[in-house]
């Protein structure tokens, strides 16, 4: 079976105090997703409100899948299948992010991956499961009519880098089998 990304729930603790969230643990998240994951980097961005970031990925041998999170404000999380061997090559899932929901996704390798600031601010963590190689980085446009990713852009004013702007659409990207 192909592996698909995956919407974890966790539950926080909450009481006058706060909260307590264990965010992550590795024989639960592989349960969840269904295959064991190793993940070797942390990242770590925070971003102003109307950022957009993506859509980007890594070519083999450095394919990394990525476990999402917010840990403040909120993003519209959204993941690209680019395995031409799926069939669901070029379609999108998307979910929101929040410090408020927990929510967590899962981004296979194989997937592009971006995300969108819905808030004032947003800090978002994310875990990899291959190290950052800037010679296999690939972007694919955001806005690719083929892939018509759902952005809910109403009422900001984006903010979007030169280099994510060149992407190339799906049909001129490399992709995987």
């Amino acid at each position: 079976m192909l592996a698909e990304p995956v919407l974890i729930t966790k539950t926080a603790f909450r009481d006058e105090r706060g909260f307590f969230l264990e965010a992550f643990n590795q024989s639960e998240f592989e349960s969840q997703v269904g295959y064991s994951v190793r993940f070797v980097q942390d990242n770590h961005s925070r971003s102003s409100g109307g950022v957009l970031r993506g859509l980007h990925y890594q070519l083999v041998p450095s394919t990394q899948g990525k476990l999402v999170r917010v840990t403040s404000g909120a993003v519209f999380d959204v993941a690209v299948d680019l395995r031409r061997s799926s069939p669901r090559f070029g379609q999108w899932e998307g979910y929101e992010l929040s410090e408020d929901n927990f929510l967590q996704l899962w981004v296979p390798p194989g997937f592009a991956h971006g995300f969108l600031v819905l808030s004032e601010q947003a800090d978002v963590l994310y875990k990899t499961t291959d190290y950052y190689a800037p010679n296999l980085e690939r972007s694919i446009r955001w806005d690719d009519p083929e892939i018509s990713v759902d952005w809910p852009l109403e009422g900001l004013n984006l903010l979007i880098s030169d280099k994510d702007r060149a992407a190339p659409n799906l049909s001129d990207a490399d992709t995987f089998e």
